[in-house]
């Protein structure tokens, strides 16, 4: 049994979060004792996992500031994770018996990991490096960013083993820390399939009494709705416009009939102290009236991931509308759930997505997203094909298990003697 402590940012609803929470499961069904450290935890707005048990969580370090006068969010960020690893290196309850510090997001912890007593394994997984998850606001943000960013290489070298979540991450880590001498293994985000699973035989056994009005706002849809499902935090980056300017183009080419039947759900992560998600989420809503959809589309905040599934499950389509996703983890749910998936031809997503068996890979123009979602309208046998191919795809190649046993191979194997690791790494060659 290896002891392995994850420390994460904040434990919220996300596409990171995620990651985490499956790798930490996936460890502790193959006997491991894992636990997480964070800096900030609701019970509200997290995943179940970590709210109903399942999975320790303790939280520290959560009065320090996230932003001061309204800015400087990033060196926060940074401050709050350095507190954790201290906490994690000097005051946890036997710091001594933790074999292995999982870290992600935040790379500036990792050297003062280094430090604690027994000198604990560390692995770092990179979504994408931080620093270009910064916008470029002229020279005094340059000024601002370039320590965070010389601090963000250097640490990241410091790791014992470094995963990056999909090849497009691994090309744009080689660009981004052009001094490390280090190449990343890809380990692929994967889903928690028992969940999936267990969800699709309790409506078909009817074992629960699901009710989609279970959704605020569901009960409105017409019994005959042709659904298109946008799921993804409520964030500009993640470009839900694309997928309302889509969807007018869709109502104006279909007949009227039709378009009264077709409904755009877009469902995201909603934190109120977050000021983008209450920004963004208006500016929405106001795109919503200016377009004249209305009647056409529903926005929801936070959902659950019981409520999350059963939008899943009555959507017809998903879109996926981020430009250059670090991996994306949406599509694979809507794969699973075979549903075909309509995205951009970007990042992640053309390492999960099959061009015109999973789904459709489109460029960015409404005109272009809108055709793909015509075509699966109109297609009924092409619509369940692809819904076919798509959940083979996931089984095939980004399966829980498969997941789980690179995961833990490379936990196992850090922990082997160094001459040993060596020994078998040239066996490998």
């Amino acid at each position: 049994m290896v002891r392995i402590l994850f420390i994460h940012p904040d434990l919220g609803i996300g596409g990171a979060e995620r990651l985490v929470v499956d790798a930490a499961l996936a460890l502790q069904t193959r006997g491991h004792d894992v636990s997480f450290l964070t800096n900030h935890h609701d019970p509200a707005h997290c995943f179940k996992e970590t709210a109903d048990g399942t999975l320790r969580v303790q939280v520290v370090g959560d009065w320090l500031p996230r932003k001061i006068f309204g800015r400087f969010y990033a060196f926060c960020a940074y401050l709050r994770m350095v507190y954790a690893a201290l906490y994690a290196s000097f005051v946890l309850s036997h710091p001594e018996k933790v074999d292995v510090f999982f870290c992600d997001l935040i790379s500036v912890g990792v050297p003062i990991l280094r430090l604690a007593k027994r000198r604990p394994k560390i692995i770092f997984y990179c979504h994408f490096p931080d620093q270009l998850l910064s916008m470029r606001e002229g020279y005094l943000k340059s000024v601002y960013r370039a320590p965070l960013n010389y601090l963000e290489e250097v640490t990241v070298g410091m790791a014992d083993v470094t995963l990056v979540n999909s090849k497009f991450t691994l090309r744009i880590f080689g660009d981004t820390f052009r001094r490390l001498n280090i190449v990343p293994d890809v380990l692929y985000p994967s889903l928690n399939t028992q969940y999936f699973d267990t969800m699709q035989t309790k409506i078909a056994t009817k074992q629960q009494n699901v009710q989609y009005s279970v959704v605020s706002g569901y009960e409105d849809l017409p019994r005959n709705a042709f659904v298109y499902l946008d799921i993804n935090r409520f964030e500009r980056k993640k470009n839900h416009a694309l997928a309302l300017h889509s969807f007018r183009f869709l109502v104006d080419a279909l007949p009227v009939a039709d378009a009264r039947r077709c409904r755009l759900i877009v469902a995201g992560g909603y934190d109120e102290r977050v000021n983008e998600n209450v920004e963004h989420f208006e500016e929405l809503r106001q795109l919503v009236d200016k377009l004249g959809l209305q009647e056409n589309v529903l926005l929801l905040r936070s959902p659950n991931d019981d409520e999350k599934f059963m939008l899943l499950h009555k959507a017809d389509c998903l879109l996926y509308t981020p430009e250059n996703e670090h991996f994306g983890i949406v599509p694979l749910e809507g794969m699973y759930m075979s549903k075909p998936v309509v995205a951009l031809n970007s990042g992640g997503p053309t390492e999960t997505i099959v061009n015109s068996s999973t789904g459709f890979l489109c460029e960015k123009q409404p005109q272009k997203f809108a055709a793909a979602m015509l075509q699966l309208y109109r297609d009924n046998a092409l619509r369940e094909r692809m819904g076919v191919m798509g959940r083979k795809r996931v089984q095939q190649k980004f399966s829980f298990e498969a997941f789980t046993d690179k995961l833990c191979n490379i936990v196992e194997n850090i922990m082997k003697p160094t001459w040993t690791r060596e020994s078998n790494k040239k066996k490998g060659e």
